[in-house]
């Protein structure tokens, strides 16, 4: 049936054309966005997955920033120690070379204050962004935990956390206690002293006395006169002489042949009786450390070998410590590359999620638009039926 009041043709025709626009337009919006899903009403599980990802990547970008500056911290501590090893190395060689007989233990001594100096120098100087691991109030026990942002953790449940690497400062990886002495350079250590400590019974009372020790060579080039028993020398500068105490040890005595007070010592092959002189003091040991200590041309054999052991602990130490910053370090590189992957893995799923595939889209496109043109020339004809009933009145 022909109508001239209800053209059902071009209603058709004009739906049809309609639902071809409206797909177009999508289709466009597609096209010039790069998203499939642009808005919740795209499709609105798509969108929520992919708005929560996006968020996620941010901060894991934040996490990239903050290991770029914990692995610069941790840097910066690994080659103040690597640097302070060295210089500790050199204040070995030196104690060693120390060692050896006629050797100049003043001169040795100016080039280890200038080692020494420099390991204080060090110390200070390996500081990054206001932080300083090589040197801390270890006394006051503050602020002494130390950690590295690692990563952003979202679990099955949807909780989020950031993980961190910890990092302790302690006696064992400080090498400065600015609150105290307990650093790896600055902790005291005893070592043997110039003095030993002997029992004297003085009126029945016996008690011990830190006194001078001298070796047989240093009694000898003092001048003093030896017994026939080799227990005794008489003469010398120190007193009135020495008594063997110990194998090449000896101590300065007093010549008690009229004195009763004091329990002689030991009688000498001549008959002299002789007691040990206690106002002639010096420690048995003493307390110094890697950063402080000195020698002198006075420095016995034994008290080199006791600041070798102790240079030789401290770089045991600092080694141990060396090798935790580098762990740490190495960690932090590791953890930098897979924090780069998740994050391009993420923005690759997020991509599969709404980003529009243009080549689809572009063939999309080129279809509705020769429906479009089809849907035009429909609607032109469907229009033209009502001109065609004014033929069937002429």
């Amino acid at each position: 049936m022909t109508s001239i009041l209800t053209n059902t043709s071009a209603m058709g025709a004009l739906s049809t054309l309609r639902s071809i626009s409206a797909s177009m337009e999508d289709t466009q919006s597609r096209i010039s966005s790069g998203l499939k899903v642009g808005s919740a009403s795209d499709n609105a599980a798509y969108w929520s997955i992919a708005t929560t990802m996006k968020s996620d990547n941010a901060a894991l970008g934040a996490v990239s920033d903050a290991l770029g500056l914990g692995a610069a911290k941790v840097d910066t501590a690994y080659s103040g120690m690597e640097s302070a090893i060295d210089v500790v190395q050199q204040i070995k060689t030196k104690l060693v070379a120390a060692t050896e007989d006629g050797v100049d233990k003043d001169k040795i001594q100016e080039e280890i204050t200038q080692l020494q100096d420099q390991l204080t120098s060090i110390a200070e100087a390996a500081s990054f962004s206001g932080e300083n691991w090589l040197q801390a109030n270890l006394t006051a026990g503050t602020d002494l935990a130390k950690s590295v942002v690692a990563s952003f953790v979202r679990d099955d449940s949807g909780n989020v956390s950031v993980k961190k690497v910890d990092y302790t400062l302690s006696t064992s990886n400080v090498l400065f206690d600015t609150g105290g002495n307990t650093g790896i350079l600055d902790g005291t250590t005893s070592i043997d002293g110039n003095g030993i400590s002997v029992d004297v019974n003085v009126n029945g009372t016996v008690s011990a006395y830190d006194v001078v020790r001298y070796t047989t060579a240093e009694v000898v080039a003092d001048g003093a006169t030896f017994d026939t028993d080799g227990i005794a020398a008489s003469g010398g500068t120190v007193s009135d002489g020495y008594v063997k105490v110990d194998d090449d040890t000896w101590v300065a005595a007093i010549d008690q042949t009229t004195d009763t007070t004091v329990e002689i010592f030991t009688e000498d092959s001549g008959g002299a009786l002789w007691a040990i002189d206690t106002t002639n003091t010096s420690t048995a040991t003493l307390s110094t450390s890697v950063s402080a200590f000195t020698i002198t041309n006075t420095t016995t054999s034994a008290q080199l070998d006791d600041l070798i052991q102790m240079v030789d602990d401290a770089l045991t130490s600092m080694t141990s410590a060396a090798s935790s910053l580098g762990s740490i370090s190495s960690r932090i590189e590791t953890q930098e590359s897979f924090v780069s992957d998740l994050s391009d893995s993420i923005e690759a799923g997020v991509g599969r999620l709404v980003d529009a595939d243009m080549n689809e889209e572009s063939t999309r496109l080129k279809a509705l638009q020769t429906q479009q043109q089809l849907a035009i020339q429909a609607l032109s004809i469907a229009n033209s039926d009502s001109q065609n009933v004014l033929s069937l009145f002429r």
